[in-house]
């Protein structure tokens, strides 16, 4: 059934070749009829003049399907093609086994770019599933209290419960709103990163004092070497890092746990590790843990939206700095941030 087309195809070029063929033959034939009847050319002339203009109309007509068969059909099925991923259908791949590399090298390009769409369609696609699901969660927390609420008889401290419910899941929802409103701007380097000289080692006590009901409440020992860091870089975007990464940490250490923070300054740059003693992550977890929305620990996918490492990468990537994650199962992780000497250029 695949090969119809193209059968089709090749009888329709070599039906028009000929028609061509035969239209141009007959009017060198006509022509050299009328030169003879005119007394122009002797007959020995006039008939050899006829072989010959047969003879270039059969050449033409060869020509012509060569032509059609080495150049037009690999353009005639590149166009067909264009027309499919127009449609929104990328699985394509065209093959080529000519030898004009031009049109080789656009075949592989055109592969090469629905591949691309195809990966670009499946992200949007598991993004609007994710976020769907994400914002589904608290706001079925919402509603599902607040009809509780509307029982008159609910004891006070039933309703208080109830309320503050609502208030940490309206929370959440915000947070994630923020977050994919960051992390959006950020991937379209639409966000403006003011360059400006500040205590780095200050900036990380702030983040962690801000985490002070969290880490309190698990009783985690808190073990920080952090020395004094001027830097020069984006304040409010750095923030961001250091609030993520030690929110996981506190997050994924375990009651009575040690949490370990280190800043030490590198030149004129700046190195800054976190070490929890959570469960620690294999390495299928530790390749997917900076996609959006990723969480391997599914218990605790209620404590978070799986954005925080994404944004993490993101800000790095604008600063030019580097991550780098060791961890094991059962081992827990240390998580190291590596700031340069001074921001890239265009800050």
């Amino acid at each position: 059934m695949a090969e119809k087309p193209k059968v089709k195809s090749r009888l329709h070029s070599f039906f028009w070749a000929c028609i061509i063929a035969l239209i141009v033959a007959g009017v060198m034939a006509l022509t050299v009829l009328l030169l003879y009847l005119l007394g122009v050319t002797r007959p020995e002339t006039a008939m050899v003049l006829v072989y010959a203009a047969m003879t270039v109309s059969a050449a033409g007509a060869i020509v012509s399907m060569v032509m059609s068969r080495v150049i037009f059909a690999p353009v005639a099925r590149l166009s067909d093609a264009s027309r499919q991923i127009a449609k929104g259908n990328f699985d394509l791949t065209l093959e080529y086994s000519g030898s004009i590399n031009e049109i080789r090298t656009t075949y592989e390009s055109f592969n090469t770019m629905a591949r691309e769409l195809g990966t670009i369609e499946t992200l949007r696609e598991d993004f609007i599933a994710n976020v769907s699901h994400e914002f589904k969660t608290p706001l079925t927390a919402i509603e599902g209290y607040a009809m509780l609420l509307q029982d008159e008889s609910l004891p006070a401290a039933e309703r208080a419960e109830y309320a503050g419910r609502i208030l940490s899941s309206s929370n959440r929802l915000s947070s994630l709103v923020s977050n994919i409103l960051l992390l959006s701007k950020l991937e379209q380097d639409d966000v403006s990163m003011p360059v400006a000289a500040f205590r780095l080692d200050e900036q990380i006590r702030q983040a962690l004092l801000s985490l002070e009901p969290l880490w309190t409440e698990k009783e985690l020992a808190l073990d920080v070497e952090l020395e004094e860091v001027r830097y020069t870089g984006c304040e409010r975007l750095l923030y961001h890092v250091w609030s993520n990464l030690l929110s996981n940490a506190v997050k994924f250490s375990p009651p009575g746990g040690t949490l370990t923070l280190m800043l030490r300054p590198e030149g004129n740059g700046a190195v800054f590790s976190v070490t929890d003693q959570g469960p620690g992550m294999n390495e299928s977890e530790m390749r997917h843990m900076f996609d959006k929305f990723y969480q391997g620990d599914s218990s605790r996918k209620q404590e978070g939206s799986g954005l925080g490492l994404a944004l993490v990468r993101r800000v790095l990537q604008l600063c030019g700095g580097r991550i780098a994650v060791q961890s094991a199962p059962g081992a827990g992780s240390t998580v190291t941030v590596t700031l340069p000497p001074e921001p890239p250029q265009g800050s």
